[in-house]
This record gives C-alpha cells, sequence and structure tokens, in this order.
C-alpha cells in the first residue's frame, strides 16, 4: 500500500510486530554419535558426522534442524 494512502473498505492494515516480540527458534546442539543414529539425516549431520570420524578430529556438536522449538 503506498504510504498517505488510506486502505480500501474492507481491508485490514496488519501491525508488524517487533523484533522482540517474534518467536525466536532454538536448535539444541547434538554431536555425532546423535547424527549417526538419526532415523531422519540431514546434509549438514552428515558433513559433522564425516568429518569426526577423521583421526585427531575434535567438534563441539552441530545445530539440529530436528530440536527446533520456539522460544
Amino acid at each position: 500500500m503506498a504510504p498517505g494512502k488510506a486502505p480500501s473498505k474492507g481491508k485490514t492494515v496488519k501491525k508488524q510486530k517487533s523484533a522482540s516480540e517474534r518467536k525466536q527458534a532454538v536448535l539444541k546442539l547434538v554431536l555425532s554419535d546423535t547424527c549417526a543414529v538419526c532415523k531422519t539425516p540431514c546434509a549438514r549431520g552428515m558433513r559433522y558426522y564425516e568429518s569426526m570420524q577423521q583421526p585427531g578430529a575434535v567438534g563441539k556438536g552441530v545445530p539440529c534442524i530436528l530440536t527446533r522449538t520456539y522460544v
């Protein structure tokens, strides 16, 4: 809608939520052993799993999209 124009009859204008009011997704960090037994493997998890199979690899986990919750 153009600025300065009133909304047409029967149409409502939605207020946009500020950034602090929006839901925020939170993903749990999982280790390679979790990715190894996952029923629905994702590309990110499999890439992490393969990199952790290398000798001397050190990892801190990867965010799992299947554990997404909203706060």
